[in-house]
């Protein structure tokens, strides 16, 4: 099954709220000069506000992805490309998983799969 592609351009959040940043090293673009984000990309999440609870909480935010589920058909420079149909885990500054990545808005003209 086949879904939106994302690019650097694609918005994504952590389950906390935080919003994530794509930085890819992939020089192909689109017109509107975003690049299709691949697993080898960096994905930082930012402004998560995520605690455990406790007295006092404990900061634990979301800080980075990682992809467990790519695009099996498709690559670009010989990485696998994400797309909405992928599955990644948001992790703490101590490699943590603390959910998984929601796509909010992504490219609507190509897909993969």
């Amino acid at each position: 099954m086949s879904s939106n592609t994302h690019t650097t351009m694609s918005q994504l959040t952590c389950p906390h709220g935080g919003s994530i940043t794509i930085a890819s090293s992939n020089t192909s673009v689109f017109a509107d000069q975003s690049s299709v984000a691949t697993i080898s990309d960096t994905f930082t999440v930012v402004g998560c506000p995520f605690q455990i609870p406790g007295t006092p909480p404990i900061p634990s935010p979301c800080v980075t992805v990682q992809w467990i589920k790519s695009d099996l058909r498709v690559k670009v420079s010989g990485q696998f490309t994400v797309s909405a149909q992928s599955v990644g885990l948001c992790l703490s500054a101590q490699q943590l998983p603390q959910g998984q990545v929601m796509s909010v808005n992504t490219q609507l003209k190509v897909s993969s799969q």
